[in-house]
């Protein structure tokens, strides 16, 4: 730090509202101060505190423990760090989020709280009292002042003789010391408020898991995302192509695959419309909130999609004694929905030849009572596609994003060939999800 920075360290913008910060601690030490000063009174035998300097300090001290007390409230640490950050130029990053979760953060707090007030409570009376004594020295020589001061001034320091004409000299040193002495102030409490606010080990484990929900659940949308963006080209793509070769031939066909280009891209538009309206808005957690198609309501809609972009799909479903899905767990139709919906997208982009579908509830327990169905989803086609259309690989992002489903349920994914084939097939424990 350079001389002509000095200054400013004194008087900048961040030096005063450092001072700020200390005079704000000494008016919240008050209330502290005034009760503490009632109880000294009392023990002294009723004598005004006041008009004593030593019931003055006696007063001062007992208030800093009654300070320490108050300070292991949770919300102290929020309301000292939002201050802290307002006026002490301390990075954020360094400092605490929300109230004190374990005692050792408490007892940080209350240090902070009881240094914040102790010390601004000081340097508060020095402000009072130090700028008008100083004023009044500075402008001795001019209006005379009373004889008693003129006499003091005249006395000089130690016993030589200063005269009056001195005392500006004096006053100039009283407020460069008050300065200096409120910097330093202001420096300490600086440096000592992230270690007495900083986070805990505690405090940063809460954030880690925090952020990891976060991301898992951005995640959980990037992976609402591309499936159904994902499997809407490639069945759109597919359809406007079977159109267009019949177009002249089959004007039904072309009918029946434009209106379920029109359904694919409306019902697509819609989910992505939920999906960048949670995101937009900041609030990710609510991301079960948004619609989401599920096996029981919306399995046969996606199958008659597919067989209009010319992909023959031959399912069978044996949803047990209900007769329908309608019985599985939310969370299990819906994952299961994209599932299937993630292995028609790639017959659609790699397949050739018919798909062959089947989604079971099979016995994944013991017999007996405590025995509990899996689903299972199963679907095979023939591996690559004559038509110059991407060659299949052993699974790319959207087969991985439905493992992950899987894996949300305590199930597993298999994706590659299987008897000169293609074969992908789900497993889906049901137990533990709510059915």
């Amino acid at each position: 730090m350079t001389r002509g920075h000095r200054p400013g360290r004194l008087f900048g913008p961040r030096a005063r509202l450092r001072w700020v910060h200390l005079i704000l601690g000494g008016a919240l030490l008050m209330p502290y101060f005034l009760l503490a000063q009632v109880g000294v009174g009392v023990a002294a035998g009723g004598v005004n505190v006041f008009s004593s300097l030593p019931l003055v300090l006696a007063s001062y001290a007992v208030a800093l423990p009654l300070v320490a007390v108050t300070g292991v409230f949770g919300l102290v640490r929020p309301m000292s760090v939002a201050a802290v950050r307002a006026m002490c130029a301390v990075p954020g990053e360094r400092l605490a989020e929300g109230p004190a979760r374990s005692w050792s953060a408490r007892g940080r707090a209350s240090a902070w709280w009881t240094l914040h007030l102790g010390v601004g409570a000081v340097l508060s009376g020095m402000t009072l009292a130090v700028p008008p004594m100083a004023v009044l020295l500075i402008a001795l020589p001019v209006t005379g002042g009373p004889g008693d001061v003129r006499r003091e001034a005249g006395a000089g320091w130690g016993g030589i003789a200063a005269g009056p004409y001195l005392t500006p000299v004096l006053g100039v040193a009283l407020l460069a010391a008050l300065a200096l002495c409120v910097a330093g102030a202001g420096a300490l409490l600086a440096r000592a408020a992230p270690v007495l606010l900083g986070p805990t080990a505690a405090d940063r484990l809460a954030e880690a898991e925090e952020r990891a929900a976060d991301l898992a659940v951005r995640n959980r949308l990037a992976r609402e995302l591309h499936d159904a963006v994902g499997h809407a080209l490639s069945a759109v793509t597919l359809q406007a192509v079977a159109a267009r070769r019949v177009l002249d031939t089959d004007p039904g066909f072309v009918r029946e695959a434009l209106a379920a280009i029109e359904d694919t891209t409306r019902r697509t538009v819609g989910e992505l419309d939920a999906v960048l309206g949670l995101l937009r808005d900041g609030d990710p957690a609510r991301a079960d909130a948004a619609p989401a198609p599920t096996l029981a309501a919306d399995l046969d809609g996606l199958l008659a999609r597919t067989r209009a972009a010319g992909t023959p799909v031959t399912a069978h479903q044996d949803p047990g004694p209900a007769g329908d899905w309608s019985g599985l767990p939310a969370i299990a139709s819906r994952e299961a929905y994209r599932i299937v919906q993630e292995g028609l997208s790639n017959a659609l982009r790699h397949g050739s030849g018919p798909v062959d579908l089947r989604v079971r509830l099979r016995r994944g327990g013991p017999s007996g009572p405590r025995a509990h169905p899996d689903l299972e989803i199963t679907m095979t086609n023939p591996p690559t596609a004559p038509d110059g259309r991407e060659p299949r690989t052993t699974g790319g992002r959207g087969l991985r994003g439905a493992a992950e489903r899987a894996a949300l349920l305590g199930g597993s994914v298999e994706a590659g060939p299987y008897q000169g084939g293609w074969r992908l097939r789900a497993v889906l424990p049901l137990a533990g999800t709510g059915r």
